[in-house]
């Protein structure tokens, strides 16, 4: 298996792995937010799709950045209506390992690439995972402390 057809493995599981999320969350919200990172996946799977078959892919039209104002919004308008398990809890912590696993992936693998144009692509799925992963993190303190919570100045 080489690097692009592991990577779009990698991106076909993500997904899946936030549908099932989107799929078992009572919140609405929540659910939203699930699919808008599915459909993330979606896209970084694309992108590889097309360097495997060597089609031209320019940076700047990638179109990767995820929804972060919508995301903060929808958790925002949903604080009064939040009650979650520990083991829902942990299925969230585990999706940021999950990213955290991605976002290092790419970075390695973008060392071994000696197009310049594909190692930057790498290089920014990798940024775009670990803005998976911030969102994440937020969405765990969400729920565990919704009264508290406050979106991070980063977003």
């Amino acid at each position: 298996m080489n690097v692009y057809e592991y990577a779009m493995k990698v991106e076909k599981e993500g997904e899946a792995y936030y549908r099932e999320m989107a799929e078992m969350s009572p919140n609405a919200g929540l659910k939203r937010i699930f699919t808008m990172l599915a459909d993330e996946e979606v896209k970084h799977y694309n992108v590889f799709k097309s360097m495997m078959k060597k089609e031209k892919l320019d940076l700047e039209n990638l179109n990767l950045l995820t929804d972060t104002d919508t995301i903060f919004a929808t958790l925002s308008k949903e604080k009064d209506n939040v009650a979650f398990d520990e083991k829902q809890i942990n299925y969230y912590k585990d999706a940021i390992s999950r990213e955290e696993n991605s976002h290092n992936f790419y970075i390695e693998k973008s060392k071994d690439i000696d197009d310049e144009n594909e190692r930057q692509i790498f290089l920014e799925i990798a940024h775009e995972e670990v803005k998976h992963k911030k969102i994440l993190e937020e969405i765990v303190h969400f729920l565990e402390e919704p009264e508290n919570w406050v979106a991070s100045a980063e977003f």
